[in-house]
């Protein structure tokens, strides 16, 4: 629906000639080329040493600005105790536009009624008054001014750019109603990824309900009842010993605490094994391994199923092991990320992190720890509707990445006039 809109608003520039060069792309000539100064006011009003000391403001740093959907979080201050970088005025309509590793896109526009509202040194305060400020605000998100900051950054020491640089960045400038034209089909892909990216946070919210739900027997699925065994890991589990045996075809992995199971090559850009690779772990399809590694994620470490692929490496510092066959390993695999082990974890660690930064956990330990054991069928009932919600998620996030993806493509036609938004 949202394409067939685009392709009936938009119409095929047919100019062929009477074009004008812009950063190596060619515009229509009636178009204009203008500085940001020429349309803008940047950093038009400060506090200054005079301000009371007992003014009240809400403050933007530049942490607040959300790159992914423009949400800004504000703090409140008092002038007197405030920081130091508190000093630039921000009012309806302005762009916020951060300066320091502006590569990352931490660009906010405000488009509600204000009051004290004071950003960061940090950010650049873009007031349109020559052009539409929307429009000027999609174009931040640019190819075009992706290279203006790369041009102005390359070779220096920090990734930041100063207000001077701001006034100097240019714009290709279309008349005042195709800038508005423009702006609002850019915005109704914004709208439709923001919308998305919710519909996202609401499934990963309610699969997070399902599974404290579900994975403790808080919520019984119809058609099951009666209480749940709790029995140890090394009863449902075999430790894996099996090193590597020197099979080119075995994938070489390592633990992400976010990822999960990825290729050693993915993460570091390189295998790192060297000659340890001959003590590593072979995993099949099916098999667990736990990275004994805390991180923000997973503070006890993270297990984590391998899914994909027939076999594996992995290195010899993990605790492998494999499912026997009257249980359902998708049940455990979601238990697992669940944190089902970490309250048994944390009284089995016998001290922090060692010095390679991996947690003491002695494997006798860990295989004498027990997990709930409901029936197969429950098991396998619960890991269904677990793996629905998994999969609704995927296709959302897929979904989310073709509208990214075509908002991409609109810019570099819209913005450069190859088509025309009247």
């Amino acid at each position: 629906m949202i394409i067939e809109w685009a392709k009936k608003t938009m119409t095929v520039n047919k100019i062929t000639v009477n074009k004008k060069l812009f950063l190596n792309t060619y515009i229509p000539m009636e178009w204009d080329v203008k500085h940001f100064e020429d349309v803008a006011d940047i950093d038009k009003e400060n506090l200054n040493g005079n301000t009371p000391k007992e003014y009240e403001f809400e403050y933007i740093s530049l942490s607040d600005v959300d790159s992914d959907d423009f949400k800004i979080e504000t703090t409140k201050q008092v002038f007197s105790s405030a920081p130091s970088r508190a000093r630039k005025i921000v009012k309806k309509g302005d762009i916020l536009m951060s300066t320091v590793r502006p590569n990352l896109q931490g660009f906010s526009i405000i488009r509600d009624e204000v009051k004290d509202l004071i950003a960061s040194t940090g950010f650049a305060v873009i007031s349109c008054n020559k052009c539409s400020n929307e429009y000027l605000f999609q174009y931040l998100f640019s190819s075009g001014i992706s290279k203006q900051f790369y041009q102005i950054i390359v070779g220096s020491n920090y990734p930041a750019i100063n207000s001077s640089d701001v006034r100097k960045l240019q714009l290709p400038l279309p008349p005042l109603p195709e800038q508005k034209a423009i702006a609002h089909i850019l915005s109704t892909w914004d709208d439709a990824i923001k919308n998305c990216q919710q519909l996202i946070a609401q499934r990963e919210l309610r699969k997070k309900w399902m599974m404290q739900q579900l994975l403790t027997g808080k919520k019984r699925l119809k058609g099951f009842s009666g209480d749940w065994t709790h029995v140890k890991i090394g009863t449902l589990f075999t430790e894996i010993l099996d090193f590597n045996d020197g099979n080119d075809s075995h994938s070489i992995m390592t633990i992400s605490s976010k990822l999960g199971l990825i290729s050693q090559e993915d993460k570091f850009d390189r295998v790192i094994a060297g000659d340890s690779l001959k003590k590593y772990t072979q995993l099949k399809k099916g098999d667990f391994a736990y990275n004994k590694g805390n991180s923000k994620t997973y503070p006890m470490g993270c297990i984590y199923q391998l899914e994909e692929i027939e076999s594996a490496l992995v290195p010899f510092v993990y605790i492998c092991f494999s499912p026997i066959d009257n249980i359902d390993p998708m049940f455990y695999k979601h238990w697992f990320h669940e944190r089902g082990l970490d309250r048994q974890l944390k009284k089995i660690i016998t001290s922090g992190a060692r010095g390679d930064g991996l947690l003491n956990v002695n494997t006798d330990h860990f295989f004498n720890m027990v997990i709930p054991y409901p029936k197969k069928t429950e098991q396998t009932a619960i890991a269904r509707i677990l793996q629905a919600a998994d999969k609704e998620i995927e296709l959302l996030n897929e979904k989310l990445l073709q509208l990214k993806e075509q908002k991409k493509g609109l810019m570099q036609v819209l913005l450069t006039g190859k088509k025309r938004a009247l």
